[in-house]
């Protein structure tokens, strides 16, 4: 019998492969909902439809010297997370139950809208050292567990 990837790596690999589709110049980050092994949304950080992206016009929280987590209010990126509920949305599909996977562990602005959407797992691969979201996370029931895998490398994809 031919071993099987495990279905918490295989939705963890999916999520990293969206994340490449990131167009922020300072981190790459991909997650998605999944309901009963079913992918319901995916989503990685950047600029809104039809606005310039930090990849062609810059970034300014890098520019200020703005550190991680701090001042989100001066990005011109959505967070993964937040488009995932996005896109569940604009196409009318609910994510209250699921559990989401992330490359890295939500921030509390997406703690936040990730609780109010009834997301009640949350599954992500890289520590993300905010404590206030870790904390609403566990007041509001929903469990969080890191995942310690090695994501498949990425072969060269040729774009088209």
């Amino acid at each position: 019998m031919q071993n099987r990837l495990p279905w918490p790596d295989y939705f963890m690999n999916i999520t990293y492969m969206v994340s490449e589709r990131s167009t922020c110049s300072r981190r790459k980050v991909g997650a998605i909902a999944v309901k009963d092994k079913r992918i319901l949304a995916t989503g990685y950080n950047g600029a809104p439809a039809g606005v310039p992206h930090c990849l062609e016009v810059g970034c300014l929280r890098q520019e200020l010297g703005i550190p991680s987590g701090q001042r989100h209010e001066i990005c011109r990126g959505l967070h993964a997370e937040q488009n995932v509920i996005v896109q569940a949305a604009v196409h009318g599909v609910s994510i209250a139950g699921a559990e989401i996977y992330c490359t890295t562990h939500p921030c509390i602005l997406c703690a936040k809208m990730l609780i109010n959407c009834g997301i009640r797992h949350v599954f992500y691969h890289q520590h993300y050292p905010d404590e206030l979201a870790s904390r609403m996370f566990r007041e509001a029931g929903v469990t969080v567990k890191q995942l310690l895998f090695s994501p498949m490398q990425i072969k060269d994809v040729p774009h088209v």
